[in-house]
């Protein structure tokens, strides 16, 4: 790539590259790079456009909040000072020791644990694991 680059910008190396195309060849060329600059110019308006229409709607924004009295602070002030909601954790109401020492605690509350479907499948009751409070 570099060197298509190279030789496209390198006046005598893109007459050497070229010197075997044909004249029609070389309009169809000449005619491909004018639509792509055409569209890059296009492009670069666009976002010129785009750009202007930006500060325009700021300078909008910041004229309505010099008239109310606000300054940027205020609204950064808003953003902080929203509290985060912390939902309360359950306590834990059943805790279970297995055979590799290993306690999983329970708040009774979803789906059993399989350490605990398994110890009351063999005969134990939800009581023996129940937290004293």
């Amino acid at each position: 790539m570099i060197d298509f680059i190279d030789i496209l910008t390198h006046g005598r190396r893109l007459q050497g590259a070229v010197k075997e195309l044909s004249i029609e060849e070389l309009e169809s060329v000449q005619e491909k790079l004018a639509n792509i600059v055409n569209k890059r110019k296009e492009k670069a308006l666009e976002e010129e456009r785009a750009e202007i229409e930006k500060r325009e709607k700021l300078a909008a924004i910041q004229k309505q909040m010099e008239e109310a009295g606000l300054n940027v602070e205020d609204l950064q002030a808003l953003t902080q000072d929203a509290p985060k909601k912390t939902g309360k954790k359950r306590p834990v109401k059943f805790e279970l020791t297995d055979s590799e020492g290993v306690t999983h605690p329970w708040t009774g509350i979803g789906r059993m644990p399989r350490v605990y479907k398994d110890a009351l499948d063999s005969g134990k009751s939800l009581d023996d694991f129940a937290i004293e409070k």
